[in-house]
Order: C-alpha cells, then structure tokens, then sequence
C-alpha cells in the first residue's frame, strides 16, 4: 500500500515568514500564519498576544479571511518570528481550526521535514463541537 504524500505549498511558507519577519515586533507579536483560501487567495495574520490569553496567529487568520469574504480555508501555516520556522497549531487553535474547517490541511514539521497534513491526523479522536448541538425542533 503506497501513501501519497499532500503536496507542500511552499509559497505559503514564504507568506507566513514574510509576515513573520517584517510585521512582528517585540513580545505582543511573535507568530505569523498564512492560509490558502479555496479560491487561491493567501490571507496572512499575525498573533496578538496578551497575558489574558490573546489570540494566536492562526486564530486571528481566520478573522481576517472572514473580512476578506473567504470563508473556506484549504491550507494554513504558522511561523515564528526570529527564523524560528514553522510552528505547529497549539491544541486550543487545533480545536478551533477543526471546528471551522474540518477538511484543512497544515503545514508542520522542521525544515528537513516539512509535511503537509490534515487536520484531523493532529486531534484524534477529537471532540467535534458540531456533533454534540441538540437539533432545534
């Protein structure tokens, strides 16, 4: 049985390193995240943290491409900022981002290893928000 490996977008990388270089800026900003809409469109976003618990790059992606009127995401990435690379989704955005998109792919691993997977391959077993609401009758 052979798996084929999901193609790397390799130009949202760039994007998110792009943001994550030039865009963050001391403690409040230290993520970046770049999504491919499904129309192609590449919407990119910073974190904005806070001791509150302020949200994540990937979070704030999703704002952002909501304001931009793509609501379908097909791809997402997050880099750090100080060529940290790409970082991978914490558990709260993994639910979240789940939650929104179950069909998304992310961009993890290391520079020697970098894999496109789905999101799903990062919460198994998960608990999917929208299978639990009662039916409105």
């Amino acid at each position: 049985m052979t798996t084929q490996t999901p193609h790397v977008d390799h130009e949202l990388i760039e994007a998110a390193a792009h943001v994550a270089r030039t865009r963050c800026r001391g403690d409040n900003h230290t993520m970046a995240a770049a999504a491919r809409a499904r129309d192609g469109r590449i919407i990119t976003a910073v974190n904005a943290y806070h001791f509150t618990g302020g949200p994540c790059a990937e979070l704030v992606v999703i704002g952002a491409a909501a304001a931009q009127g793509a609501y379908e995401l097909d791809t997402i990435v997050a880099v750090g900022d100080r060529d940290r690379g790409v970082v991978p989704p914490c558990g709260r955005c993994r639910q979240a981002l789940l939650d929104y998109f179950p069909t998304l792919k992310v961009i993890v691993g290391t520079a020697d290893r970098i894999r496109t997977v789905p999101i799903t391959d990062l919460l198994p077993e998960t608990y999917v928000w929208a299978d639990h609401q009662l039916e409105a009758e």
